[in-house]
């Protein structure tokens, strides 16, 4: 296999709370990742001649400070690959939209070119290189819907119902940084209990983002004739969960003008494995 197409899926966080800050600066918090089936198209090509070359939506970020390439970079590094690989970027995902695009690029580029290049590099040691590229990597690495807690590095496997989400961008991009360093941030949240439910948790980010962003409060209130809305991370992309696809392409098909989305299903394990998987048998 010298060219594969793999898909560097979106994810959405249902619920995200901050439990507390820490000494270190970094939060402590709770919250449920699950993968759409739609994300990023990325085509790795090998080369011999160990030059890692990126083209494509790339968006005018220079090369050296995309995760695309430090991800693959940091790969090579790692393990001393002889042989160099073309990355070919189709955007899908909204770029500082909170569905974790430029996680899931990177993270997909660590699993494709551990298999291209042959690394045999286990999981657990993917996430040690993708931990050091974004706090989101390893979430992606693993590959499965699960409870992330204390600084989103413990994860516990959950299975969830299939359901259909349309996703909301409302063409707004918000600072995770300026969210997670002001102070009305709720941090106080109490950690989880043995038996919770989903309908009783809440994004801990979403008041504060509306209070200094309009386009999002508008958005969830937009949403709210379809069902409950919510916001994903620190946003600015906004959700609503629904029961089938039709369902969920008649929201978008109301959709105002001024803002963008797409709909797909959630998967138990993330598309760029089960692709993965299917194209080495």
């Amino acid at each position: 296999m010298t060219s594969v197409s793999i898909t560097a899926p979106a994810k959405l966080n249902l619920f995200l709370h901050i439990n507390n800050k820490r000494d270190d600066g970094y939060h402590e918090l709770e919250t449920l990742f699950t993968f759409l089936d739609f994300g990023d198209e990325l085509t790795f090509t090998l080369t011999n001649d160990k030059i890692i070359s990126l083209c494509g939506d790339t968006h005018g970020i220079p090369q050296h400070d995309n995760l695309i390439y430090k991800a693959a970079l940091a790969l090579q590094s790692y393990k001393k690959v002889p042989l160099g690989v073309n990355i070919k970027l189709i955007k899908k995902l909204p770029m500082g939209g909170g569905v974790g695009g430029g996680s899931s690029d990177a993270a997909t580029t660590l699993l494709t070119l551990n298999t291209l290049w042959n690394c045999q590099l286990t999981i657990a040691e993917l996430a040690n290189i993708g931990v050091k590229l974004g706090a989101d990597v390893p979430v992606f690495i693993h590959g499965k819907t699960a409870v992330a807690q204390g600084i989103g590095e413990k994860l516990t496997p959950i299975e969830l119902p299939k359901k259909w989400y349309c996703v909301v961008f409302p063409n707004v991009h918000i600072s995770t940084a300026e969210i997670f360093t002001h102070p009305d941030l709720p941090r106080n949240t109490p950690k989880l209990s043995d038996g919770w439910k989903l309908a009783e948790t809440q994004n801990d980010c979403e008041a504060l983002v509306k209070k200094l962003n309009s386009e999002v409060e508008k958005t969830l209130l937009w949403l709210l004739k379809y069902g409950p809305s919510r916001m994903t991370g620190t946003g600015a992309c906004c959700f609503v969960e629904l029961d089938s696809q039709i369902a969920a392409q008649r929201v978008l098909n109301s959709l105002p003008s001024c803002w963008q989305g797409f709909v797909a299903p959630n998967t138990v394990i993330s598309p760029a494995h089960t692709q993965l998987e299917a194209r080495l048998k």
